[in-house]
């Protein structure tokens, strides 16, 4: 086998010159890394988030048959809370008996320095390919080796039936996370793909550890998380290139489009409000509701439509307002909340058990370039869709089942919950562990509001989220669906695993309380949050139906406990207390008129 490292900044078009070769393109880390990190998660099979390490990667330039400062390699590695191993993949193959004349499992040329982690053993010693050597009883069974893509040809032209080519633009340094790869052997005929990513033409720089085990009919070590890489279909380079040009807008379209727009809908209501006192508001807050209700269909309908960034600002700030509109002319007051929120959460169902990409591609989606999540609904969808469920439940309820009783309406709020939380969270289709957990609770909470408080109903809602995450493991495995609870959880080695796990989860979810840029939101939610809370009473008087007041709740406890569950905890607090905001607005607007003289 042969790992071809390729000049910086090769474009994955570029492979179409190259016969036999299955191109894709790789992430080259979590967030922003150096190519050491990047060569060292290759041979780990495994990565973390650098934040989650006690110091920074030690600098490491190996020229001879050793990394320098691999102690401190380790020992920052042990840090993580998770199984990282350096050198773990030659060390795999080596144990396995797949060794050179030399000893080593993996050897890299000797005029390669950094590339050249990617041969290190767990004890930091590196193969060095001797020069001359050609023919194959000299040869280790990998070898790293720098080419061009004009030297890919000859090398593709003498590969044998096991044999395999990887193809790697190397890392350039922080500034870009994909990188073009390509394979050719047997087996490989159209685009990459992995059950990591289940995007055609995406890969991890993890996957190709247990693609090389695989290769060797070595079983991948517990401590890779990342999977073997396959190809699908036939070779559509374009394909490729055009998924890496809207991965690589996902994040720098997120301000112009979401932010601009919803700040100018508030300032329009704001206006309003202004302008023509508590009649304008009341005309104006239903309508920001519903614009804000439908801006996940509208963002997932772009990313079907691919526009340019000009052209999705228009269709998402033109787009809302109309649907809004067209919405409230049609429909009176909650009938016009229902269909939106049913509008918005279905399509996002249909989506994702289709298995399509489009929710992965929306900007409000999981952003699969970033390196962490890349199928299924990402943190802001699942805070979004909690409470358009939850609270879309008791607005469906009253507004097109208005004689249904406390007991059905319970049931119907427990139901919603319940086929929501397997959509989204189970690993076939949205494959959002916390949809497990929030959508369960929001309905449950809701259902016992609705049963009067009674203490069989909140033993229930206490006990709903551990009985969803039951169910989905239950489903996982059955179906193959290999979510993340099903990696990270069911398949952990022991209880040092799950802690972990729950480790990760509760330091990032605390450092994205810190990101400055969420700081004025989370800060804007928590007043909010205290605001309600002190004028409570008044509030649930909006909400004058035990179906809406019902929904309402259950909505901010699926938020609440959504906060602290969750790795991204301010990103779901200042979400979802945004939607509770609008709801709450909405219901003033739809709730009595005050009397001529009543103090405002």
């Amino acid at each position: 086998m042969t790992i071809a490292l390729l000049p910086e900044r090769i474009d994955v078009k570029t492979f179409e010159r190259v016969p036999g070769i299955a191109p894709g393109i790789l992430n080259a880390g979590l967030g922003s890394v150096g190519p050491d990190q990047t060569y060292l998660d290759v041979g780990q099979g495994n990565r973390v988030w650098g934040s989650l390490y006690d110091r920074d990667l030690p600098l490491a330039f190996p020229r001879g048959a050793r990394v320098p400062q691999w102690e401190g390699i380790v020992e920052r590695a042990e840090s993580a809370p998770a199984d990282i191993v350096p050198g773990l993949l030659a060390s795999s193959l080596a144990e396995a008996g797949f060794r050179s004349p030399r000893g080593a499992a993996i050897e890299a040329t000797r005029q390669l320095s950094v590339p050249a982690l990617l041969a290190a053993d767990r004890g930091g010693r590196i193969g060095r390919l001797p020069p001359g050597c050609a023919v194959r009883r000299c040869l280790p069974p990998v070898r790293v080796v720098a080419a061009s893509i004009a030297r890919l040809g000859p090398l593709i032209e003498r590969l044998r039936a096991p044999d395999l080519l990887i193809a790697i633009s190397r890392p350039p340094p922080l500034d870009e996370r994909q990188l073009a790869v390509g394979i050719a052997g047997a087996g490989y005929r159209g685009n990459l793909t992995s059950d990591s990513t289940r995007l055609d033409g995406y890969v991890l720089a993890t996957d190709l550890a247990p693609t090389i085990l695989e290769r060797f009919g070595v079983e991948p070590p517990s401590e890779m998380s990342g999977e073997p890489i396959r190809s699908n279909g036939a070779i559509d380079a374009d394909a490729i290139a055009a998924l890496e040009d809207r991965m690589a807008e996902i994040q720098p379209r997120r301000g112009p489009v979401i932010g601009v727009s919803l700040l100018l809908w508030v300032l329009a209501t704001g206006a309003a409000a202004l302008g023509l006192g508590r009649r304008g508001a009341r005309l104006a807050l239903p309508l920001l509701a519903l614009s804000v209700v439908y801006l996940p269909a509208l963002l997932l309908l772009a990313a079907v439509l691919e526009p340019g960034q000009g052209v999705e600002w228009l269709l998402v700030l033109a787009g809302g307002p109309a649907l809004a509109a067209l919405t409230l002319r049609a429909l009176p007051r909650y009938r016009a909340l229902a269909v939106a929120c049913a509008v918005t959460v279905l399509a996002h169902a249909v989506d994702v058990i289709a298995g399509s990409p489009f929710t992965p591609l929306s900007l409000m989606g999981p952003n699969p370039g970033l390196g962490a999540r890349f199928y299924g609904i990402g943190n802001e969808l699942e805070a979004a869709l909690t409470a358009l469920v939850v609270f879309g439940t008791g607005a469906t309820v009253l507004g097109f089942f208005p004689r249904l009783s406390a007991r059905r309406s319970a049931i119907a709020f427990g139901a919603a919950a319940l086929v929501f939380a397997i959509v989204f969270a189970a690993g076939r289709f949205g494959a959002d562990v916390g949809a497990a957990i929030v959508f369960p609770v929001g309905g449950a909470v809701a259902a016992a509001v609705l049963l009067g408080g009674r203490r069989w109903s909140l033993l229930l809602a206490l006990a709903t989220p551990l009985l969803a995450l039951t169910a989905l493991g239950a489903i996982d495995l059955i179906s193959g669906g290999d979510a993340h609870l099903t990696r990270s959880v069911l398949d952990a080695g022991g209880l040092d695993d799950v802690a972990d796990l729950a480790e990760r989860r509760l330091r990032l979810s605390a450092r994205s309380f810190g990101r400055p840029t969420l700081a004025p939101f989370v800060f804007l939610a928590v007043v909010a949050l205290g605001l309600g809370a002190w004028r409570r009473e008044e509030v649930l008087t909006w909400l004058d139906d035990d179906r809406v007041r019902a929904g309402f709740l259950g909505a901010l406890a699926a938020v609440l406990v959504g906060t602290l569950a969750n790795d991204s905890g301010a990103l779901m607090l200042q979400v979802g207390v945004a939607y509770l905001a609008l709801f709450a607005g909405a219901a003033w607007a739809w709730g009595p008129r005050p009397s001529p003289g009543a103090d405002g």
